[in-house]
């Protein structure tokens, strides 16, 4: 099956005898007389453009200029019968694909350019169909890939959610077996999340602070720690004891990739400005704010909470101890914040 070509040639003869030539090989021919009418048939149904150079009032170079312009990737050959090589120069340049002379005296060579240009054509046709398809592809496969992205992030939130939930029950319930846990971790957990929102925490940072201090005990359960139960002063074998809880805790969270920031947190809970502080002796710097926070609301509920070897503090006496220490084991601006919030609501998180 032949191909569709158009032709521009201000000279009639030419244009008839053009067309007569490939009708013969069963091509269609739209045959025009100016560049300005090129301009207005040509569509992508065209597979060859064949344009006379020397044409009144837009030639040959002015047209395939303007073709270019409007991005039309149909093959264009020129029509001339006076070639040069500065004709030639300036046809590559506008990115012409050939040359045809006329008058033609060999048609078998004429047609055989014409083909090879319609050949040309089918393949930007074929090229630019499997670019189409290929960015289709890539859309769909983007579009799944994302659906899957979320549903992963969702299964991810739930199997984290999931995880945490679990690990609370099963703590609450072992804390609630000893009078001296009991409700020390909620109270922990209410006191860091007051104080972060006081200290204008963000939200990401609450969510990891809040699950921190759900846990900042958690190596406790796992250690014998009913020594702190016994009246009197503990031994130096017991401190060393109870001193590892943080360590524990850490390894206990350790598996769980979505805490990172939560172990570090969980392990540092008892360390202190100074330095002076357990298991890893860091102060300064190396403390960030929620570690700074959650060692303030621990440390306070741990001195008005009721030990069998000393009488438990007041909230206000419990406020004194921590703006006396602050500076060295606390940061002296989380305490005043903390006691601006903790004495005027502290009722409501001690029974």
């Amino acid at each position: 099956m032949g191909s569709k070509i158009l032709i521009a040639d201000d000279d009639t003869m030419v244009r008839l005898a053009i067309q007569k030539i490939l009708s013969l090989f069963d091509h269609e021919v739209v045959a025009v007389e100016s560049g300005r009418q090129v301009l207005e048939r040509v569509s992508d149904e065209f597979d060859v453009i064949v344009l006379d150079i020397n044409m009144p009032d837009m030639d040959g170079f002015e047209t395939l200029a303007r073709l270019n312009q409007q991005r039309v990737d149909i093959p264009v050959l020129f029509l001339t019968g006076a070639g040069s090589m500065d004709y030639a120069v300036k046809a590559i340049n506008l990115g012409a694909y050939d040359f045809l002379t006329k008058p033609i005296a060999d048609i078998e060579l004429f047609h055989a350019k014409i083909k090879q240009a319609a050949e040309k054509r089918r393949f930007l046709l074929q090229e630019k169909a499997y670019k189409k398809d290929l960015e289709r592809e890539v859309q769909a496969k983007t579009r799944e890939l994302a659906e899957k992205n979320v549903l992963l992030e969702q299964y991810s939130n739930h199997l984290e959610n999931a995880t945490v939930q679990i690990m609370s029950s099963l703590q609450a319930a072992m804390e609630e077996k000893d009078g001296y846990t009991a409700g020390h971790t909620r109270r922990v957990t209410e006191l860091s999340v007051l104080l972060g929102e006081a200290a204008m925490i963000g939200s990401d940072d609450m969510l990891v602070l809040r699950r921190a201090s759900q846990f900042h005990d958690i190596g406790k359960l796992v250690i014998d720690l009913s020594c702190i139960q016994k009246p009197g002063a503990l031994t130096p074998e017991e401190w060393s004891l109870i001193k590892k809880h943080p360590e524990v805790g850490a390894s206990i969270i350790e598996p769980l990739s979505f805490m990172d920031r939560e172990r570090d947190i969980i392990r540092h809970h008892h360390e202190k400005l100074d330095g002076s502080g357990y298991p890893d002796g860091i102060g300064g710097n190396e403390l960030d704010t929620l570690t700074r926070i959650i060692t303030i609301a621990d440390s306070y509920d741990a001195m008005t909470s009721r030990r069998n070897y000393r009488k438990n503090l007041t909230s206000p006496e419990a406020v004194g101890e921590l703006r006396r220490c602050a500076g060295s084991q606390f940061d002296a601006e989380l305490v005043e914040i903390f006691a601006g919030v903790v004495l005027s609501t502290c009722s409501r998180y001690k029974q």
